[in-house]
């Protein structure tokens, strides 16, 4: 009956002609609504990784002082962003995939769309702030501590929160008073600003360009300013005398150039797909969309975890029993 109920509430939805609707119905990832219980096994799995692995780190750096170090203060930042962006969009999307309740209130579906982009904009600008880091700890090794003091960590961190709230908060704005006359469906698993554009029935250009001039100047400059940043450390480290001095500071970097990866390579394949890659199948771009948002976060604890033996020592000691 609820199964029914949900197909009821999508027919209505499409019969329907409203232009400020009250509710927009999520149908999940489209031709794949009869895997939608198997599918959502692996995602759950996936959340409770994450809740679990940014949780105890977060705790283990708080409570040990030998880790009050800049690098992993980014990284307790970097994880309240992951907690928030998973718990943004798997409830609801379980929702979805287990009771068939796809139906989200307008307003909530801009709340959640603001969430999503301007934590993950936050992402970004935190994975840039490590790369400052190892920049300032391998190339100026001698000031690193006079330049990463607390305080400038805590204004750096505040400045990358203002950052994503301010250019972000935009958003829920542009999409607010867009006629929807279409259709309330939203073909995805959860509400985002390209998934909402392509259903309103107005002129869009102007919107659409503002999102990505804004994502250029977040991601987009992010993304560069990393690069510009390894290409000074590795210039640093290949002047450096002896090969194992080279591969161990290479070594300290290892773990931030993982994330980095695990982060930018769906997040560009995401964004340049829902605008530009018009031939990607519906399916593909929605499946990689919710790896963007939910793998790093799982994968970020545990890369931390391996490669940083204090990390690794506390979080055996606390799940010993």
């Amino acid at each position: 009956f609820k199964e029914l109920e949900y197909m009821t509430l999508v027919m209505l939805a499409y019969n329907k002609t409203n232009v400020h609707p009250l509710t927009f119905v999520l149908i999940g990832i489209p031709g794949l609504e009869a895997a939608h219980v198997w599918i959502s096994i692996p995602f759950c799995l996936v959340y409770l990784l994450d809740l679990l692995g940014n949780s105890s780190l977060l705790f283990i750096i708080k409570t040990d002082p030998s880790l009050h170090e800049p690098m992993y203060l980014f990284l307790c930042m970097l994880a309240a962003a992951d907690l928030v962006v998973c718990t943004t969009v798997v409830p609801k999307l379980l929702s979805l995939f287990w009771f068939h309740d796809g139906g989200i209130p307008f307003e909530a579906c801009l709340t959640q769309m603001f969430l999503i982009h301007s934590c993950s904009t936050m992402e970004s600008g935190f994975l840039l702030a490590m790369a400052f880091d190892r920049y300032v700890a391998i190339c100026n090794p001698l000031r690193h501590s006079a330049i990463l003091t607390h305080s400038v960590i805590g204004g750096i961190g505040l400045a990358i929160f203002f950052r994503g709230t301010t250019l972000l908060s935009l958003h829920p704005f542009l999409l607010r008073w867009l006629p929807y006359c279409r259709t309330n469906i939203i073909s995805h698993t959860y509400c985002e600003f390209m998934a909402l554009i392509k259903i309103a029935c107005a002129e869009t250009r102007i919107r659409r360009a503002y999102s990505l001039i804004v994502a250029f100047l977040t991601g987009g400059v992010d993304f560069i300013l990393i690069i510009c940043s390894y290409v000074l450390i590795l210039h640093t480290v290949f002047r450096l005398p002896s090969k194992d001095a080279r591969l161990k500071t290479l070594g300290t970097c290892v773990s931030h150039v993982c994330i980095i990866l695990v982060f930018y390579t769906p997040a560009f394949f995401s964004f340049l797909t829902h605008r530009f890659g018009h031939q990607v199948a519906p399916h593909v771009h929605i499946f990689v969309a919710n790896i963007y948002l939910l793998v790093p976060p799982m994968v970020n604890p545990i890369i931390y975890g391996v490669r940083t033996k204090r990390i690794r020592d506390r979080f055996l000691k606390l799940f010993s029993f």
